[in-house]
């Protein structure tokens, strides 16, 4: 038989993820109140820290890093043209 998963939206998880970040209960206590495995919170708390930082990120800081994203994207593109480019010419 399929196992059902249970499906939780974003408000829940970040609900349990602060609960776990507070580090007021052990996950087991926040497992057994919010019938999730403690795997799964710790999960979500790694994430809602990792992420965190975004919410204080200017748009300006957010273009710039799309910005680099791109032009590493685009050195890299030239880099392999110009390896193809020195293979072919024997260089």
């Amino acid at each position: 038989m399929a196992r059902m998963y249970k499906k939780h939206s974003s408000k829940f998880k970040a609900k349990v993820a602060l609960d776990a970040i507070k580090e007021q209960r052990t996950l087991g206590e926040l497992s057994k109140e919010y019938s999730v495995a403690s795997t799964q919170i710790s999960t979500w708390k790694k994430h809602a820290e990792e992420t965190m930082s975004n919410l204080f990120e200017t748009k300006q800081e957010s273009d710039h890093k799309a910005e680099i994203d791109r032009l590493h994207r685009v050195l890299g593109q030239v880099t392999a043209e110009r390896d193809f480019l020195e293979r072919a010419l024997g260089h």
